[in-house]
């Protein structure tokens, strides 16, 4: 965390990749103008807060205002595909939609990492943070895995058609298991939101849709459960010669 506006100001301009920017409410001055113009500029949408919450962060001198950084930083797809291309390996991403709960989404991170996922791609609002309860989680796999976080999912969906990958959706509404696939293709896997699952605008882009086969009563699997049998479905079909 930084406290104050002229340490949140630097700490945008130096490029620290910043989760979240508290302001409290009503706060006017020059100073506070001079930050969210900042924020403004580098694509950063600020939080206005109650003086309470800020309070509840310790007896800090905040000013109002208070950052969250990022304890990793992120990367762009657009870098990280050319690489494991060129490389010569078959690119295997996971992106997640809406993940919310910081262990669910520590705990997928783990197993992406030990399953050989190249990277992990996360929506820029709307999913977990990377905290140091993320980072626990995943056993310090969210300081190995690339990380990438984007504005706008659709784009990015697109990008990886385009570039020959198959989209691959993790949803109970099909009939289609996940052995049903050819996993040793170029993949990206999509896992929805725990509450929710996939959006439809990111459903209806997916080549293939999937569910794991089940025989008890219970009718899903939490979230990052799921994610890791799928990667490990990947790894396994790989590794048959």
């Amino acid at each position: 965390m930084i406290f104050g506006i002229h340490a949140c100001v630097e700490a945008v301009r130096s490029g620290k990749e910043v989760n979240k920017v508290m302001i409290q409410r009503g706060l006017r001055g020059d100073l506070i103008n001079k930050l969210i113009e900042e924020l403004k500029e580098n694509g950063i949408e600020p939080v206005y807060v109650p003086d309470e919450k800020l309070n509840r962060f310790g007896n800090r001198n905040h000013q109002g205002v208070i950052a969250l950084i990022s304890p990793v930083g992120y990367q762009s797809i657009e870098d990280v595909l050319p690489k494991v291309f060129e490389e010569g390996r078959v690119p295997l991403f996971l992106l997640l939609d809406r993940i919310t709960d910081v262990r669910n989404f520590g705990a997928i991170c783990r197993s992406a990492e030990c399953m050989g996922v190249d990277a992990v791609i996360i929506p820029e609002k709307g999913g977990a943070l990377i905290t140091s309860d993320a980072i626990k989680t995943s056993a310090g796999a969210l300081m190995k895995i690339p990380v990438c976080k984007h504005y706008n999912l659709k784009e990015v969906i697109d990008f990886l058609k385009e570039s020959g990958l198959q989209i691959i959706g993790c949803t109970e509404k099909t009939d289609n298991y996940i052995e049903d696939v050819d996993m040793k293709l170029p993949t990206c896997i999509i896992m929805g939101n725990e509450e929710e699952g996939i959006s439809q605008e990111y459903l209806k882009r997916c080549t293939h849709k999937v569910k794991i086969p089940m025989t008890g009563t219970i009718e899903s699997l939490n979230v990052s459960v799921s994610a890791g049998i799928i990667v490990y479905e990947v790894l396994r079909q790989r590794r048959i010669k």
